[in-house]
């Protein structure tokens, strides 16, 4: 049975490839929000945005930060990590760099999003703990091959992480 995740991505410019991910099938994923959704979301201000992401979260065991090259540091991405290892879920990072959009555009690789978020009190970063994986392939259908390989494997090592942690 596919786990279900929550999927955390930069939607402007990464919203197809984080579709052609998400349509891998190997993990049962929250419903993307359209753009009307969305705009409807964030005209309730923060904490009508807060409520959403945390009503996407709700049942989900690990969320998928799918990494882009502006996805990085980025105020909501922020806190989608935040708030789901705080709630105790699994985290994973998937670089989409080189996986093309609709145009047939790729990404340049971004920085680790978990470089950005500290793990307690420790000094450390979250990336200290957290893995974020760079397909390899050299053309958009062999990083989305193996993507549809290994990220079932990467969610359960995410989620076996976090119990560990």
């Amino acid at each position: 049975m596919a786990r279900k995740c929550f999927y955390s991505f930069h939607y402007a410019p990464d919203n197809w490839r984080a579709s052609t991910v998400r349509n891998i099938g190997s993990i049962e994923g929250n419903k993307p929000a359209t753009d009307n959704d969305w705009e409807s979301v964030t005209r309730g201000g923060e904490a009508a945005i807060k409520k959403w992401i945390a009503d996407q979260m709700s049942g989900r065991s690990c969320t998928i930060v799918l990494v882009g090259s502006q996805t990085a540091n980025r105020k909501w991405i922020n806190h989608e990590i935040i708030k789901s290892w705080d709630d105790g879920k699994g985290g994973v990072g998937i670089y989409v760099r080189g996986l093309k959009d609709s145009n047939s555009n790729t990404t340049a690789k971004g920085n680790n999003p978990f470089d950005y978020i500290g793990y307690g009190n420790t000094g450390k970063m979250l990336s200290s703990i957290v893995k974020c994986y760079d397909p390899q392939g050299a053309d958009s259908k062999a990083r989305y091959d193996w993507i549809a390989s290994y990220l079932s494997d990467a969610v359960e090592e995410a989620v076996k992480i976090r119990n560990a942690n």
